[in-house]
């Protein structure tokens, strides 16, 4: 059996340079894919630590660096049997062409997740809402699809061509929003005496901000009440939990105020 295998490498010198190119080729390959693996990490491991690159576009840099040194280490493989790569280039031209004209869909949501990631109405981290579609905190912008995660923790994949095609509303993009409380104030009880500890109670808050300044101010009026509303700003990061607060505080406020003495 040796002997065969031995004088069958000896007198069949394509059989050698088979095997050799198809050791070099698996050598190349394996070498190849875990390079690439390793380059993306250490891509994202600096995007993420230098300061000046967006979050958002941290994992489209990981896989675009990733998939372009693998497409190199396929070429190279390639190259290792003989193969004409100037004509295998040409080929996946060609390809492409009659793929993107058949995944016209998926090519509008890479064009659409370009846009997002050139224009950055939304960012990682930052609240949003897709009139129509959907709202959530910003996750991730892949080359696909965006990632969001509702207020009650359930995960939203939507295609970017979605986004990128509807109204995008920022909560997160401004420091400060302006809250706005509505409350009922009977027609039977003082008006001023209302708005006056409605407009101690906000002023007092730790976490309404000095300047603009907090307001009460009468919106509409009702056959049994006055609709009353408190303008306050706040922190981004700290609305929903001051606008909570506020009406908690503002019904005990009124509470306190209408209360015969």
């Amino acid at each position: 059996m040796w002997d065969f295998l031995h004088q069958a490498w000896d007198t069949h010198p394509v059989i050698q340079v088979f095997l050799v190119n198809f050791v070099a080729a698996i050598v190349i390959l394996v070498v190849g894919w875990s390079a690439s693996g390793y380059l993306g990490r250490v891509i994202r491991r600096l995007a993420t630590s230098y300061s000046r690159i967006d979050p958002t576009i941290v994992p489209m840099l990981h896989l675009s660096a990733v998939w372009a040194f693998r497409i190199f280490v396929i070429i190279a493989v390639l190259a290792r049997f003989g193969v004409q790569t100037a004509s295998l280039i040409a080929v996946l031209g060609a390809a492409g062409l009659a793929i993107g004209l058949a995944l016209q869909g998926t090519l509008q949501n890479i064009a659409a997740g370009i846009m997002l990631l050139a224009l950055r109405p939304l960012r990682v981290g930052e609240y949003v809402s897709v009139v129509g579609r959907g709202e959530g905190t910003v996750e991730e912008i892949s080359l696909f699809m965006t990632r969001l995660r509702q207020a009650d923790g359930i995960i939203l994949h939507m295609p970017n061509n979605l986004i990128w095609g509807h109204t995008i509303v920022n909560f997160s993009r401004n420091a400060t929003r302006r809250v706005d409380v509505a409350v009922q104030v009977a027609m039977a009880h003082s008006l001023d005496a209302a708005i006056t500890a409605l407009q101690k109670m906000v002023g007092e808050h730790p976490d309404v901000l000095e300047q603009p300044v907090p307001k009460v101010v009468v919106t509409a009026y009702q056959e049994t009440y006055i609709a009353v509303t408190i303008q306050a700003w706040s922190k981004a990061g700290q609305f929903t939990d001051l606008k909570l607060d506020l009406y908690r505080r503002a019904l005990k406020t009124l509470r306190e105020a209408q209360s015969p003495a």
